[in-house]
């Protein structure tokens, strides 16, 4: 007997980017292009991407009526892609990285050198990092420290330019070297004054080396 409609649309089924045959979403067990947005924190433009840019590693499903439907091993692959991206991976090594899931067993040496490669990479954005709280805390300090004693002498001020050039001329910014010196060796220069340099790319970024030096 010829199949009915019915069994016709129930077996209507896919190739997977593996080759595999599957059959069409289950609809009750599945989730919309919004629940992922949802979950994931992508947006629904960015899932579409994803998708057409070959960063999942299977292919998402589709009702009979033509709407996305995603498994749970879509959320968590796209959850593993978030972070990725989030801490700096280039699309490419994702998509690289997308491509060799795919491809199955036999390239898991591929995909830690990938894997490490990024690790390294964000050791070094942390380090960065690091540095750049421990300046700001600084400066923070430097900060809390004159309005504690309610002085705001010695504090940077853009409007006094008078003052900015006397001490940018007798050397209270910088030394010798082209770094901040401590209050006492070149003049007035306090820590807030130093780092200006550094804000608007006067003296080069080595004021950071030196600027955890009393109130430099």
């Amino acid at each position: 007997m010829a199949p009915t409609l019915r069994s016709r649309a129930r077996s209507r089924s896919s190739r997977n980017l593996y080759g595999v045959t599957t059959t069409a979403p289950d609809e009750q067990n599945s989730l919309s292009i919004g629940e992922v947005a949802a979950r994931t924190g992508l947006s629904v433009h960015t899932l579409r991407l994803y998708e057409r840019e070959g960063l999942l590693v299977g292919p998402v499903q589709r009702t009979s009526g033509g709407r996305r439907r995603y498994t749970g091993r879509d959320v968590d692959w796209l959850s593993i892609c978030v972070k990725l991206r989030e801490s700096g991976m280039p699309l490419a090594d994702l998509k690289r990285f997308a491509e060799l899931v795919r491809q199955g067993p036999g390239n898991e040496a591929e995909r830690l050198q990938l894997l490490d490669t990024h690790r390294q990479r964000v050791d070094s954005q942390i380090k960065a990092l690091e540095d750049c709280r421990t300046v700001i805390t600084w400066k923070v300090g430097v900060y809390a420290d004159h309005l504690a004693r309610g002085e705001a002498d010695g504090l940077w001020d853009p409007t006094n330019t008078e003052r900015a050039v006397d001490r940018r001329v007798s050397g209270g910014l910088f030394g010798s070297r082209g770094r901040s010196q401590p209050a006492g060796a070149g003049g007035e220069a306090d820590g807030v004054d130093a780092i200006a340099g550094l804000e608007f790319g006067d003296g080069g970024g080595e004021v950071v080396a030196d600027c955890s030096v009393g109130e430099v």
